[in-house]
């Protein structure tokens, strides 16, 4: 049964990235013969795609009841999860809460956003899932 919600979260973590990826290319479609540069979809399915990665792990290592509100919380209990299986690379943790700052900025804030920002939230949002796939590789997590 968790290698099938392992598997879940999973796929949903890899779509999100591959639409991240996708739209988060310097040239998208001309729009009134201009160029146009999607920016904060991007970055929040960036976003998504570290949470559902993260719940991925968490699920694979035995958490049950994720709650949908508390992402920082999640990224401690992801660390925790790790040192308890003395996982030693715990680097991801780090573009995990870096990446989970920037949620209410991308998605909610009155404020318009930097391209360095837009850029860094996708670079974080990649480095967390190259690091979360291969976490969930030698942490041997049924379903990944």
């Amino acid at each position: 049964m968790i290698a099938i919600e392992v598997q879940r979260k999973l796929d949903r973590a890899r779509d999100f990235r591959e639409g991240m990826e996708c739209l988060g290319r310097e040239e998208q479609y001309i729009r009134n013969e201009e160029f146009v540069k999607f920016r904060y979809s991007p970055a929040l399915l960036g976003i998504h795609c570290a949470i559902s990665y993260c719940d991925a792990l968490r699920s694979g290592m035995g958490r049950e009841n994720l709650s949908s509100q508390e992402h920082g919380a999640a990224a401690s209990d992801l660390e925790s999860l790790l040192r308890s299986r003395n996982f030693e690379n715990r680097k991801g943790i780090g573009h995990l809460r870096r990446i989970l700052g920037m949620k209410n900025r991308v998605a909610y804030a009155p404020a318009t956003m930097t391209e360095d920002e837009f850029e860094d939230a996708v670079k974080q949002a990649g480095r967390f899932a190259d690091w979360a796939e291969e976490a969930g590789r030698k942490l041997k997590i049924e379903g990944w």
